[in-house]
């Protein structure tokens, strides 16, 4: 089976955005226009396509990331059915709510462009900083959709304006709108000069004229702004416009292209999904501005069997295989589905490749391309797709799969540590038994959502990245796996460190008859530094997150097959924690003595030594308890902000400062997770419903005192 499309005509994108945007209403319409879906799903219907999930219907978010294959041809093309005019689009369409903000994260790896969707009225939220933030980590090239133009105090301008503001000053308008709220007609485009209006059945026909008077005076003047900054990124262009010519629309585009592709400006359109306006010429945009595959830096990579070898792959179906999986799915029909993107080479069903990650061969049973929650089946996967894999066993999100006779690694996905814990019972025996399998399977999917067992209770402990996650999380294990559970109220996920260095030594001796234990080490404990931008790991250092271990044994005083039980044991006491049992972080360990006995030593004796020996260190290195602070923003009417920024104050909350925006007042705050559970309907009757919040993990920090010793009594830990 060759190829339906060449390489260059492959568009992978995502919609992102804010909860509430219009994210998924802009992915149904695509859906739509594209030919994927013969009716236009509302998210206030429950009737879309890209939100499967029952909690995604019932709630009108979205949850997960959903993956949808569809070709377009351009709006104006005059026969549209011809495939030599065709594009594939893999489209992303993403969560916008900050507790599935890995679903972003993952998704933007894999993704060469994205379409940012912008509430019109609202203009830049906090969830948009943070996705943006990825995409910038991810050096992904943007278009801005600023959507919702009909909605009651929409205003264009103050959207851009909030964007320059608050994302990027490479933001350029492309399009302005005709008119806003009730009067919104359609949009000008201001390279080509013209304007576009949207008739028909769900504004399918497109249609292009002039544009009336009273919008050309500010068409001509925003066409001037955005040919001078197109300008800069072409010194030919650039000097016959300062010689008085004016570029053409193609050279305009051509030149647009380049600087979008590099990320020096992100094109600004305008329209509303919902009255479906503007949505054809955002697609217009993905094909003439964001990149193909080809026009992506080559894919680097490393040796699995030695990192310190490079490796690099193009973006060909000639070339060894590479892919890697970004996201897992449990499959009631057919098992776990493994989503993959494949930067080089071919995949076949059938066919055996490695996991560089693992080093096992795997056969990939079946390949299946996505419409959401409907798949088609095909037998191979080309150099730059997207698609979904049945039948890899073992294997986890951030895998490399490969050739078998090329190994390659890529670089791994990092994701948040989870911030919310609760207590998790099973209601029956018969729950129990399935409870393990249902939190296994969840938790492979989701790579913030980690699953634990109390060592002194035996209870087992589940974490996310807030309330409403774990929600949907316990909700899927009812009603997916038929789980019944009881679930304890939220824990915060504490954090223990150290503030200042200290040394430990422990001789550890047993003699009991026979062969006795022997272990003898001298460390010395220090907080962890983090690695300056050009510093590189020394040889004798074991670097991992949030710890660091110096061996710095000299003349064979500890032999070198005890050195990792050593290693071992100040792990682990680092997970028992030293001031209330909560897991120790950014610990940089060094084992600079010792002494062993030809016999009677052992890795057990050294491993349970290093444990003794990291306790007596931490008991004079200042331990602390560390608490997730939460970056909180309220909007709320001018007239309850008294009242709100009391009520963040007595949470011990930071106020950082204030902001208009789309008639209401923005707080932003930072204030200890502890203190926020509940807020949303505090906030609620504080503002008889009119204010709304978001809050997303911002960084941790050291807890007051007397909140230190309320937490150590909570845990039963004995005042010193």
């Amino acid at each position: 089976m060759a190829r339906e499309f060449p390489l260059e005509k492959l568009r992978n994108f995502g919609i992102v955005a804010h909860v509430d945007a219009g994210k998924t209403t802009t992915s149904e319409r695509i859906l739509f226009y594209t030919g994927m879906s013969h009716k236009i799903g509302e998210v206030h219907d429950g009737e879309t396509v890209t939100d499967w999930m029952e909690q995604e219907r019932e709630r009108g978010i979205t949850i997960t990331a959903a993956a949808i294959s569809c070709n377009w041809s351009k709006t104006l093309e005059t026969d549209r059915t011809n495939k030599d005019k065709m594009f594939t689009f893999n489209i992303i369409d993403t969560p916008g709510h900050i507790d599935f903000t890995a679903e972003v994260k993952r998704s933007m790896r894999v993704l060469d462009g994205a379409v940012v969707v912008f509430d019109g009225a609202a203009g830049v939220e906090p969830q948009t900083e943070t996705n943006w933030g990825y995409a910038d980590e991810a050096n992904v090239p943007r278009i801005c959709f600023v959507n919702k133009m009909d909605k009651l105090g929409a205003d264009f301008d103050a959207a851009v304006k909030s964007i320059e503001e608050r994302l990027s000053k490479k933001a350029c308008r492309i399009q302005i709108p005709m008119g806003a709220e009730n009067d919104m007609k359609g949009v000008v485009d201001l390279i080509t000069m013209k304007a576009y209006y949207f008739e028909g059945e769900m504004g399918m026909e497109v249609k292009e004229d002039e544009i009336p008077e009273e919008f050309k005076a500010e068409a001509e003047t925003r066409r001037a702004e955005l040919i001078e900054r197109v300008v800069e990124h072409d010194d030919a262009l650039m000097e016959a416009y300062l010689g008085g010519e004016e570029p053409t629309t193609e050279q305009l585009k051509a030149t647009l292209r380049k600087a979008v592709l590099a990320n020096e400006i992100f094109p600004v359109m305008t329209g509303t999904a919902l009255q479906n306006i503007g949505v054809q010429l955002v697609l217009d945009a993905v094909v003439d501005y964001l990149p193909s595959p080809l026009d992506l830096p080559d894919t680097e990579g490393t040796d699995p069997n030695d990192e310190e070898t490079k490796i690099a792959r193009k973006a060909s179906d000639e070339e060894p295989l590479s892919a890697l999986v970004f996201k897992l799915q449990d499959d009631k029909f057919v098992g776990q589905l493994a989503f993959f993107r494949v930067y080089s080479g071919v995949v076949k069903s059938g066919s055996y490749i490695l996991n560089a990650s693992t080093g096992q061969k795997e056969r990939v049973g079946r390949i299946v391309r996505l419409m959401a929650d409907k798949r088609e089946e095909v037998e191979e996967v080309y150099a730059g797709e997207i698609a979904a894999a049945v039948g890899i066993k073992e294997v986890k999100t951030s895998h490399t799969l490969s050739d078998l006779d090329n190994p390659i690694l890529l670089e791994t996905i990092t994701f948040p540590a989870p911030v919310v814990a609760v207590r998790v019972e099973p209601k029956t025996k018969n729950d129990q038994e399935k409870m393990g399998v249902a939190l296994k399977r969840l938790s492979d999917e989701d790579p913030t959502f980690v699953v634990s067992t109390d060592e002194e209770t035996l209870e087992t402990i589940i974490a996310g990245m807030g309330e409403l996650h774990l929600d949907i999380l316990v909700d899927r294990m009812k009603r997916e796996f038929g789980v019944e559970a009881n679930i304890g109220q939220p824990q915060v996920a504490y954090r223990e460190t150290i503030q200042k260095e200290a040394e430990g030594e422990e001789k550890y001796v047993k003699q009991s008859g026979g062969r006795g234990q022997y272990g003898h080490v001298k460390i010395r404990i220090k907080p962890l530094e983090p690695l300056g931008e050009d510093e590189t790991v020394p040889k004798n250092v074991t670097r991992e997150d949030h710890f660091e271990f110096i061996n710095n044994i000299k003349g064979g005083v500890v032999p070198q097959e005890y050195i990792p039980a050593v290693m071992k044991g100040c792990r682990e006491a680092m997970e028992r924690g030293f001031v209330a049992g909560y897991k120790m972080e950014d610990v940089s360990v060094e084992l600079y003595d010792g002494s062993y006995h030809d016999v009677d030593s052992s890795e057990i004796a050294f491993k349970l030594a290093g444990i003794n020996a990291f306790k007596q260190a931490a008991g004079s290195a200042k331990p602390v308890i560390l608490e997730p602070i939460m970056k909180v923003e309220v909007r709320t009417p001018e007239e309850y902000m008294g009242d709100v920024n009391g009520n963040i104050n007595s949470k011990r909350g930071i106020l950082e400062g204030t902001e208009e925006a789309g008639g209401k007042t923005i707080v932003n705050a930072k204030v200890p997770l502890s203190e926020m559970f509940g807020y949303t309907n505090t906030l609620r009757s504080m503002t008889q419903g009119r204010a709304s919040m978001t809050m997303e993990f911002d960084h941790y920090e050291v807890v007051p005192p007397n909140v230190a010793e309320e937490i150590k009594k909570a845990r039963g830990v004995a005042a010193e």
